[in-house]
């Protein structure tokens, strides 16, 4: 009985050992890449257009904040005043929330494009994992620049 609960443990033992080399020679198979994300959002034709069009929306605002300042000026008594300024906050805060939607949507667009061609471009190539680069010491192939050229 002994025997035979030996021979167990060390057939448990044994297929144990095997089952660990398997995994570990498939972890050894994949080449890997870097991609130093925040050069490659900075080279980006996108985000430097929405940018822009942020500062356009700046610049527009402003105008509108001057002609509203204007406007409540002309007003001859403190309850107009009081209730053109209410009007114009509830717009401003209107527009401010329209401008931060509309930026977080086109903001997820670009990132969902940068992570698309990063993965298009690694598999292409025959990357089995991507890391940034910010988090690796060292290794991996640096597919920074490919990365930037292919993004719009």
């Amino acid at each position: 009985m002994k025997v035979n609960l030996k021979f167990v443990a060390l057939a448990c033992l044994l297929t144990g050992l095997c089952s660990y080399n398997v995994a570990m020679s498939d972890m050894a198979t994949y080449k890997i890449a870097v991609v130093n994300i925040p050069e490659v959002v900075a080279k980006s034709e996108q985000v430097k257009a929405l940018k822009n069009e942020q500062v356009k929306k700046a610049q527009d605002l402003e105008k509108w904040l001057e002609t509203v300042n204007a406007d409540v000026k002309k007003q001859s008594t403190d309850a107009n005043k009081q209730k053109l300024l209410k009007k114009y906050n509830d717009e401003l805060m209107k527009k401010k929330e329209a401008n931060s939607k509309e930026y977080a949507q086109k903001l997820t667009a670009i990132d969902a494009n940068i992570s698309k061609t990063i993965e298009e471009k690694a598999k292409a190539k025959g990357y089995g994992i991507v890391l940034s680069k910010s988090s690796v010491l060292y290794g991996g192939d640096d597919i920074t620049a490919e990365i930037a050229k292919a993004v719009k």
